[in-house]
């Protein structure tokens, strides 16, 4: 059964998430149509969502403008796996600490907004992260921070004493851009599990190829 991966595309790294979570599901043995989702009806459709980085007040904006933002909280809420990356992760928390984000509430978790600095202050870590064997190259780009975790959240990963990756649920989120490496085990982690099959809570299936 193929599995269908929707990439939210009102803004971000469309492409690289989309062949990372195409290299991701060659490593776990399924195949993976990626979908980009710029308007609502799709994501029911998708059995996986990645929620890339960029500017999170116009993403939030354009979600919600959209339709898209009540169709992700609803895939959440059925269990359904979503990756979500820098911007996509202060979208997808509770509080980002600034009005002009529409949060989705999908993640438990707040957020500090270009908390590692400017673009120029970008830099890659060898990041430690549960559930994986080595360290992952983190590239952090204007990356924000984690504060409050709640619980039930799983941190996954710390840099500097601070959370830059959790699990809460089937939601994966990190502050870092996991999709501008060649090493996709952070999209294998979040949207993946070790038979192949979508993450996902309460034995919820796939949705059937069409």
């Amino acid at each position: 059964m193929t599995l269908t991966a929707g990439v939210v595309a009102v803004q971000g790294d469309v492409s690289e998430h989309a062949e990372a979570v195409r290299r991701a599901g060659e490593v776990h043995g399924r195949e993976t149509e990626v979908r980009e989702i710029r308007t609502s009806g799709t994501v029911p459709d998708c059995d996986l969502l990645l929620l890339p980085g960029g500017e999170s007040t116009t993403i939030s904006r354009l979600l919600h403008d959209e339709g898209i933002a009540e169709e992700i909280v609803a895939h959440v809420e059925a269990g359904k796996p979503v990756l979500a990356t820098c911007a996509g992760l202060i979208v997808a928390a509770t509080d980002a600490g600034d009005d002009r984000v529409r949060n989705l509430g999908v993640a438990d978790v707040t957020v500090e907004r270009n908390a590692f600095g400017r673009q120029k202050d970008s830099f890659e870590a060898p990041l430690d992260v549960a559930g994986l064997d080595d360290p992952f190259p983190a590239v952090f780009i204007r990356a924000p921070l984690i504060g409050d975790v709640g619980e039930g959240v799983e941190v996954l990963a710390e840099w500097d004493g601070r959370p830059v990756a959790v699990r809460d649920g089937p939601v994966v989120g990190t502050s870092f851009h996991p999709e501008l490496t060649p090493d996709s085990r952070i999209h294998g982690l979040g949207l993946f599990d070790n038979d192949g099959r979508a993450v996902a809570e309460d034995g919820a299936e796939p949705t059937p190829d069409r």
